[in-house]
């Protein structure tokens, strides 16, 4: 029988978040039901608020989650009423062609799930965002959006690699691959700058420089792994990461900020033949002019990452099992835990950079 239970909605373009009242139906063929435990505050959803993603509103906000599954539908055998899951917003197909080539973390067809939530109120049908809506007490999605992992992890930090943690972590390791002895820039030391610069360490990285605007976070990313802070309002980044290069320039450099004018720091202060990975995200009016010759001379890779380039159910357990060792602190990047009533001041104050995560706890 459908329940109703109580979700944030962002109602129309820049207007305030709503606790509202919503209608989360049985799980039909190949979706779940799941109780959410916690979500993390992430700069995506501010996009849905703003209308930056599309017009579809009302949208049902919150996608880094995790909690136990609830109830399934039919043909759903991968997870199981009492699971402990992190959800995720890519569940892949299996059957595209990039699944076909053993490409999944590419996958062109993924899904999320049939049924709609809605108002409670008036019945109108509810965007998720990203597929997933996880501001609310119990969500509907496909069950392929639900990752098992150990159940003795805190769904505080657990619901992170969800989305952004995962999205930096794997810009390091599965889009950058950096490796042993690598050296590398990350430009941009928000949520997933910062854990662009836990996964080069994690990686093994020599020499991590962190480059941002704000001192407040670059003293996070040295807490996260980082040898070397560059303040760029202060010192050209550029030079200063050739300068700690010996003069040639980083093996892999990360832009987390999505921005003509820092994706071209990345490009000028990677070695020839390194890469430039690009994991933060542009608007749609944003251009990048750079010299076709440059582009050509200097060789390397320029990339983007999609989500870390990750798939779950391989990275999620992972990725678990070595914060529970204490070799990834996924605790780190916390800020501080609210409540559903908390939400539209946790966008105020990411507005004003107070916060690495806020993360709802219901």
């Amino acid at each position: 029988m459908a329940q109703e239970v109580r979700g944030v909605i962002a109602p129309g373009k820049d207007e305030p978040v709503r606790l509202e009242t919503i209608v989360v139906p049985d799980p039909g063929p190949g979706e779940a039901v799941v109780q959410v435990q916690a979500c993390g505050v992430c700069h995506t959803d501010l996009h849905y608020k703003q209308g930056g993603i599309s017009d579809d509103f009302p949208f049902l906000l919150g996608h880094e989650a995790a909690g136990i599954v609830e109830s399934v539908g039919a043909g759903v055998t991968d997870v199981a009423p009492g699971d402990f899951v992190i959800l995720n917003w890519r569940a892949v197909c299996g059957r595209c062609r990039a699944c076909l080539r053993g490409r999944p973390w590419y996958c062109f067809d993924t899904h999320n799930a049939e049924q709609k939530m809605t108002l409670a109120s008036t019945g109108q049908e509810l965007s998720p965002a990203l597929g997933i809506g996880a501001f609310a007490e119990k969500t509907l999605v496909a069950a392929g959006q639900c990752t098992k992992v150990d159940p003795s992890v805190s769904a505080q930090v657990a619901g992170l690699l969800g989305c952004g943690v995962m999205a930096g972590i794997g810009a390091a390791i599965n889009t950058g691959q950096v490796g042993r002895g690598d050296t590398v820039a990350v430009i941009g030391c928000g949520g997933v700058g910062d854990a662009a610069v836990a996964g080069a360490n994690l990686a093994g990285a020599a020499k991590i420089i962190a480059v941002d605007i704000d001192d407040r976070k670059l003293e996070t990313a040295r807490s996260m792994g980082a040898t070397h802070t560059v303040n760029s309002r202060e010192t050209d980044p550029v030079e200063a990461i050739r300068e700690l290069t010996g003069g040639f320039g980083a093996d892999v450099v990360i832009e987390a900020v999505g921005r003509p004018e820092t994706y071209k720091q990345a490009f000028y202060a990677r070695d020839l033949a390194g890469t430039v990975v690009l994991v933060g995200v542009p608007t749609p009016e944003m251009k990048l002019e750079l010299p076709l010759l440059d582009v050509f001379g200097r060789g390397g890779a320029l990339k983007s990452s999609w989500y870390g380039d990750c798939l779950p159910s391989r990275d999620f357990p992972m990725l678990i099992d070595l914060h529970l060792q204490g070799r990834l602190d996924l605790g780190a990047f916390v800020t501080e835990t609210i409540e559903l009533t908390d939400v539209e001041k946790a966008f105020e104050r990411m507005h004003h950079g107070d916060v690495l995560r806020s993360v709802v706890v219901l």
